[in-house]
């Protein structure tokens, strides 16, 4: 094969060109403080950084979730600390009415700090997070949940409960809805509730109940109905279930249940034992304020009056446990958040060195590369340089 002038040209400038290629490539590695930037420098360590990637962004995303998650969450569970404070306030004033010392003027003014208590226990249900949506609105974020009506509250928003997902495969809800959280209390003792008849004439009046034997108790609706002498009649239907002799202050026994009485209910009088229903917390609250304007005038209905606050003592009390209840849960799915939050991180950090370990530049090594590079190159073009144009004829 014959060697040529021109061909040794041609091979060196090749080799220029590889090494200004390999220093520009260094180069741009330094510049860019990263091994490769594109997949073709190194393609199986570009789809292992693209996975990461993915995974990454992916796990941060969860991260946004779970902060966004925990904002309302804390939101509520503000909102519910302060319910719960609005409802002993209320509780505490049923009390004080129900010593029946109080005249009618003195439960007036405790209505009106009841009124007071009611509006802060609306503006709670509607509470509104840092981007102005309503917490308690279910789905229905953007619609004021409870607006003020004769009965108490109505509520607008829907029985929704939005689900966050803050890892793979695990979801919280960043919420509770108005409707489980207001409305959803249970009336009397939770199970049952007894009420008297509202044409009574005597002092009945209805004290502590319970389920003494749960696996007796059926859930039936009984009346318990006074004759002459105390005596007592407890029918379900047209049935009789029970029968006895009254005494002030006793406790009526029957399919389960205990059912404590003070006063003296007249003949004709009765109570109706049910079990218990929904009720909505706003409800309760007019109901108490409704009876303490009307105060009482006669002995029956001073005696309604104190049936009623005892009522409303009952119900404020289970509006308390709900509402306990509630924020309990909260309480879990924060704790929730704060564990995932700390795997997060730390699966972010492992990312992110997985990242570093296959596309991060050692920057001394660079620096070392491109000096050999600049020198090799520097060698080469002096070689070229000395050797361009020799011919034998520089011998003869």
């Amino acid at each position: 094969m014959r060697i040529t002038e021109g061909l040794n040209q041609t091979q060196f400038l090749n080799s220029i060109n590889a090494l200004e290629s390999g220093i520009n490539q260094t180069q741009n590695q330094m510049s860019s403080q990263l091994q490769f930037t594109t997949a073709s420098q190194n393609p199986t360590a570009a789809g292992s950084v693209n996975n990461y990637k993915q995974a990454l962004a992916q796990s941060q995303q969860y991260a946004t979730n779970a902060t966004s998650a925990q904002t309302n969450l804390s939101t509520e569970d503000n909102a519910l600390s302060q319910v719960q404070t609005q409802l002993q306030a209320l509780r505490t004033l049923a009390l004080q009415a129900n010593s029946g010392t109080l005249s009618n003027s003195n439960l007036s003014a405790i209505a009106t700090q009841a009124v007071q208590i009611q509006n802060s226990l609306l503006a709670l249900a509607n509470t509104q997070n840092g981007n102005g949506e309503y917490i308690f609105g279910g789905f229905a974020s953007q619609t004021q949940p409870f607006t003020l009506s004769a009965a108490g509250a109505t509520y607008n928003g829907d029985q929704g409960q939005r689900q966050v997902q803050i890892a793979a495969g695990q979801t919280v809800a960043d919420g509770d809805n108005g409707d489980t959280v207001f409305n959803q209390i249970k009336t009397g003792n939770g199970t049952f509730a007894v009420a008297p008849n509202a044409g009574n004439t005597g002092s009945g009046i209805v004290g502590a109940t319970t389920v003494s034997n749960p696996a007796a108790y059926d859930g039936g609706t009984y009346a318990i109905t006074f004759a002459a002498a105390g005596a007592y009649t407890v029918t379900e239907g047209a049935t009789v279930v029970a029968t006895g002799s009254y005494t002030d202050g006793g406790t009526i026994a029957f399919n389960g249940v205990q059912v404590t009485l003070s006063g003296q209910p007249a003949t004709g009088d009765s109570f109706s034992l049910a079990p218990s229903t929904n009720q909505s917390v706003f409800t309760t609250v007019q109901n108490l304020v409704s009876a303490l304007q009307t105060g009482g005038t006669s002995a029956a209905s001073s005696t309604a009056l104190n049936n009623s606050i005892n009522s409303a003592i009952n119900n404020i009390d289970q509006a308390l446990s709900q509402s306990s209840n509630v924020r309990a849960t909260v309480g879990g799915r924060l704790n929730s958040i704060t564990t995932q939050q700390s795997v997060g991180t730390s699966q972010q950090t492992q990312l992110q060195q997985s990242i570093s370990t296959l596309q991060s530049l050692d920057y001394a090594k660079a620096i070392t590369t491109l000096d050999q590079q600049n020198t090799t190159l520097s060698a080469a073009l002096q070689a070229f340089s000395m050797t361009q144009g020799l011919t034998l004829f520089k011998f003869l």
